[in-house]
């Protein structure tokens, strides 16, 4: 049956990919975060086992290749993988359920090594399902047309791109905002079960639709392997060419020459090309050592920005969503114009060039990266170091004040219901501090430790108040959170709530612990003081900031509160990383789409799968360099880090640009072509051989 002249299995195909790069997509979109903030990992471990399972789910596809060529088929194989996906997506979304293992109801899993184990044996279930099903389902739609076919096949392979692509994007815009919800039986938490749970659905949709089209499929039998063939060749020229090395044997042309005693001829030519172009591969996987960073080290920097566009919060995990929009408006333009225009400039563009550029603009995207990363770092708070503590001032009192720090050190003044922020001291040096009022002196005693941070509340009373009160902030508050404390500034007890968060009883001049609040909203401040209702909404508090807000007074209802700032927002604007996202989209369109082209165009049709393979390979190989040089490099800096990376990929893009300068394309098609010819010759000689033989027998 057919459809637009297309097979109708065709269709089946198509929305089977998109339901199953979109359950891939949408698990690895919010991943990075679920190890940071369930698992509690810190982000180099999290960046390190993010890219280790995106290494294996690019190793696995030589492994479903193997099955399904030399085994089951590809049929079967997509079947039964995807089984095991779905219940690895299953497991994946049953491990970030926190109410598994939390008995004292207290939102923080009990026994965290359950949730990680479960969710270690949930993706090797998903790299063993996503990765051994890549290989075959491209392929088995290519199987559903017929030879006279070839223009709707192609077109076919353009439109699976783009299911892929839409797949990816629309997963990467959701998943987020499900994972941004609360949900949870005894406490609230972010919602990491249905952020996996809905690929999971989506991957079990996409085996039903795949099952139900099974009557209509063309399937061919598998026809064995030619990785396996290729390998078997290689092997035999190698150890041939070992016990022919002495000097007494004549040299061959080519070292695969060697295998002529027992492979013929076209496997030997098919194999050289092959090997040809898999030499050209070896540079390409620090091209996807960056490229990959935008699921790991690009969210984790999305998280320390602020995320406010006009109306709508942006997550940080949804930055991601820029890449697979880029692409949907960027392959159409670069086919249809930007290519045409160089042609026109007489450049002859050829498709090595092409991948040149490609690595060229993914060094130039984690410059930007880079440049982003120091406006960043210059936002970010610095906490004291180890014999350091930190000392900030507020004067809650009615006329200015001065305040000195043991004699040696320095004095400072402090206007009325004024701050001076965080001051760094060696812990071991300051003992104590004198506060002045106009005459009235007050010395206190200051009993510090190191590596915290304290607030000071000095007020002019009948004698001098001094309050010392411990931060127990010791970094940014995380994903965009606010942290508000409050102090009591009136002569009475009051009773303090924000939002639906209660902070208790204050007696005068003491102060609250710090809540967490979500970032961006605005919450409305009671203060019940005397049993008199007292309210005010606070202003926006920005992301990832923390508030001392102070409680100076009421009148008419409404309070009069001051904020102090302990932490400043994230001010550097999530869009700022669009031009990253931007640069590394185009280095992909080059590289990536021509990559895949130029591979098939260079080797002939029945070794697409070991290119295909190779290819894959290089993503794998990529995804573990990031491991080893994040791992490697010490660098406490991530701006340095991009510019490591960015470094490496132009090495290894002047390497790659010299090889390319010795490479001579081939056309498969005459090389076979000139093995038909010999063929032929060959059968025709053997032929007149047997003819004369036989004249010859028939003259004794």
């Amino acid at each position: 049956p057919s459809c637009l002249g297309y097979p109708l299995s065709i269709f089946f195909i198509v929305i089977n990919e998109f339901c199953e790069r979109f359950s891939y997509y949408g698990m690895r979109a919010v991943l990075v975060l679920y190890f940071k903030y369930f698992l509690q990992w810190n982000d180099n471990l999290s960046t390190a086992i993010y890219h280790t399972f995106v290494a294996l789910c690019y190793l696995t596809p030589i492994l479903g290749a193997l099955i399904a060529d030399s085994w089951l088929g590809k049929f079967k194989t997509i079947i039964s993988l995807s089984i095991v996906y779905t219940i690895g997506q299953a497991v994946m979304s049953v491990s970030s359920i926190n109410d598994l293992t939390d008995h004292n109801r207290d939102g923080v899993p009990d026994n965290v090594s359950v949730h990680i184990a479960l969710s270690m044996i949930g993706l090797i279930l998903i790299a063993l399902g996503t990765g051994g099903i890549k290989p075959c389902v491209a392929a088995f739609g290519g199987d559903q047309f017929n030879d006279d076919q070839e223009k709707q096949r192609s077109r076919f392979f353009s439109i699976f791109y783009l299911s892929i692509n839409a797949g990816s994007l629309l997963s990467t815009v959701i998943t987020p905002i499900l994972r941004a919800q609360e949900c949870g039986i005894h406490s609230k938490q972010r919602c990491y079960p249905l952020a996996f749970g809905v690929p999971a659905a989506l991957m079990a949709v996409a085996l039903v639709v795949f099952i139900v089209g099974s009557r209509m499929y063309k399937k061919v039998q598998p026809q064995g392997n030619v990785m396996i063939e290729v390998s078997k060749c290689i092997g035999f020229a190698i150890k041939n060419r070992f016990r022919h090395r002495s000097k007494q044997f004549p040299k061959r042309e080519h070292w695969l020459d060697w295998a002529s005693e027992k492979y013929d001829k076209r496997l030997i030519a098919q194999t050289k090309m092959v090997l040809k172009v898999l030499f050209l591969y070896i540079p390409l996987p620090m091209f996807w050592a960056l490229f990959d960073q935008q699921g790991s080290r690009w969210t984790l920097q999305a998280t320390t920005m602020d995320g406010n566009f006009v109306a709508i919060q942006i997550q940080p995990d949804q930055m991601q969503t820029v890449n697979p929009i880029l692409i949907i408006i960027m392959v159409p333009v670069v086919d249809a114009v930007i290519y045409p225009l160089i042609k026109k400039c007489k450049i002859n563009f050829t498709p090595l060039r092409k991948i040149t550029v490609g690595m060229f603009l993914a060094s130039l995207a984690f410059v930007a990266a880079a440049l982003v990363q120091v406006q960043i770092d210059k936002t970010l708070p610095v906490f004291p170091a180890a014999g350091q503590s930190q000392i900030k001032i507020i004067n809650l009192g009615t006329s200015d004040a001065t305040v000195g720090f043991d004699s040696q050190l320095q004095s400072v003044s402090v206007a009325s219901m004024g701050s001076v922020n965080y001051m760094t001291f060696e812990t071991s040096q300051l003992k104590s501090l004198t506060v002045t009022y106009g005459n009235g002196t007050s010395t206190k005693t200051l009993p510090l430790s190191e590596k915290k941070r304290y607030t000071l509340g000095i007020k002019n009373l009948a004698d001098t108040a001094v309050e010392l009160l411990s931060d127990e902030v010791t970094s940014k508050p995380e994903e965009g959170n606010n942290l508000i404390r409050f102090i009591n500034n009136l002569p009475n007890d009051i009773n303090v709530t924000m939002g639906s968060t209660a902070f208790g009883t204050l007696g005068p001049l003491s102060a609250s612990n710090y809540s967490l609040f979500s970032g961006g909203r605005k919450d409305e401040i009671m203060a019940l003081s005397n049993a008199v209702p007292c309210s005010i909404t606070s202003k926006s508090l920005g992301f990832g900031s923390a508030y001392t807000i102070v409680i100076n007074g009421c009148s008419g209802n409404i309070l009069d509160v001051t904020y102090f700032e302990d932490i400043p927002p994230n001010t550097v604007h999530m869009a700022w990383q669009i031009p990253q996202y931007f640069i590394l989209t185009c280095a992909e369109v080059v590289f990536s789409v021509t990559g895949l082209e130029f591979s098939y165009s260079q080797a002939p049709s029945n070794m697409k799968s070991v290119l295909q393979a190779g290819w894959l390979l290089t993503v794998a190989v990529g995804n573990i360099i990031v491991l080893i040089v994040a791992g490697a490099s010490k660098l406490s800096e991530q701006w340095a880090e991009y510019v490591l990376f960015a470094a490496l990929l132009l090495a290894v893009c002047i390497i790659f640009a010299v090889m390319a300068y010795f490479y001579t394309y081939v056309d498969p098609n005459e090389i076979e072509a000139q093995l038909d010819e010999e063929e032929k010759k060959r059968v025709e000689k053997d032929q007149d051989v047997s003819e004369k033989q036989v004249e010859a027998d028939s003259r004794m």
